[in-house]
């Protein structure tokens, strides 16, 4: 029962403490890139703990062997062991039933929010093909409307959209910068990271964790794109072009806008000086994530490990031999 328990402990640290601590390291936002690497990998990390802890309940260890016949009489005798007794036998079905539980939570939840932003974004295309018009001078889709804004959806019909309001309030190098950063969208495929993230929350609405990381991850994509627009047109002529969309800048739900709720936050990153993360805390936060990743799996072989180096039966004890 080492394992189980270890990586139940685990999966409450991390969902407990994980946000804690990301939230008091700042200097992620710096790197977006390493900073959506580390959400995702908390994220992982907790859902992979409870899995592996279930599986580790349903499926005793098994003391590892370079000897094939010797590792399938070890299963063989190790798992006849669990089944043989009552308690045994309760404590491997929970593990199992807690794991597809798990497992066909995500995967119900996966398939549901494919199927309402796959709807969602079909709707937005059809509206477009009847409304919208191609701009003669910019990759884009223009719409009538009194509101400035700018947003891409994602998805095979990909499309750039502008609102005629918007074509009003940017200049030219401010729209190559809105554009630019819609294009980091689509060429990124950010709207899968947003996609995984929606998927955990609606899986497990009640764990912060996973609610934190889908607002997280959605500002730090955007910030990712600020930075691709930022090496074409400048930091200021992009942040320039937020403040000009910020107060009308929503995208439709299954789209990625430039403005959005959190483009004052943004705003104020872009004017500040540009420091790159360095190095060093580079080589941290990836350690970070590594880790992360690697723990639960570490938890559940470690016994397996260990069982090892004995033998998986003491000589002439033949009770559990087939």
């Amino acid at each position: 029962m080492t394992a189980p328990a270890a990586l139940i402990l685990y999966a409450a640290l991390v969902a407990g403490l994980g946000p804690m601590i990301l939230r008091r390291i700042p200097w992620l936002e710096r790197s977006p890139r390493l900073g959506i690497a580390v959400w995702q990998a908390l994220s992982l990390s907790l859902v992979s703990a409870v899995v592996f802890a279930g599986l580790s309940l349903a499926i005793p260890a098994i003391p590892w062997t370079t000897n094939l016949a010797e590792f399938i009489r070890a299963c063989a005798m190790t798992l006849l062991a669990q089944y043989s007794t009552p308690g045994g036998a309760a404590v491997s079905a929970t593990g199992a039933v807690a794991t597809l539980a798990v497992l066909g939570r995500v995967c119900y939840s996966l398939i549901a929010v494919r199927v309402r932003l796959s709807r969602d974004r079909q709707t937005q295309l059809d509206a477009l093909a009847v409304l919208g018009e191609r701009h003669r001078d910019y990759d884009a889709f223009v719409i009538e409307h009194a509101s400035a804004a700018a947003y891409c959806l994602p998805g095979r019909q990909h499309r750039v959209v502008l609102t005629s309001a918007a074509l009003t309030a940017l200049d030219h190098n401010q729209l190559i910068a809105v554009l630019a950063h819609e294009q980091a969208h689509l060429r990124g495929r950010h709207h899968l990271i947003l996609a995984a993230a929606e998927t955990l929350h609606c899986a497990f609405p009640r764990i912060a964790v996973f609610r934190e990381a889908r607002g997280t991850l959605g500002r730090l994509v955007e910030m990712l794109a600020d930075d691709d627009a930022a090496r074409r047109s400048g930091r200021t002529t992009v942040a320039t072009a937020l403040v000009r969309l910020a107060e009308h800048g929503l995208a439709p739900a299954p789209a990625l806008g430039a403005g959005g709720e959190s483009a004052v936050l943004r705003v104020r990153r872009l004017v500040a000086p540009h420091r790159p993360l360095g190095a060093a805390r580079t080589v941290i936060a990836a350690a970070g994530a590594g880790v992360l990743l690697a723990l639960p799996l570490f938890f559940a072989l470690a016994p397996a490990t260990a069982a090892g180096t004995m033998p998986p039966c003491p000589p002439g004890d033949t009770s559990l031999t087939m």
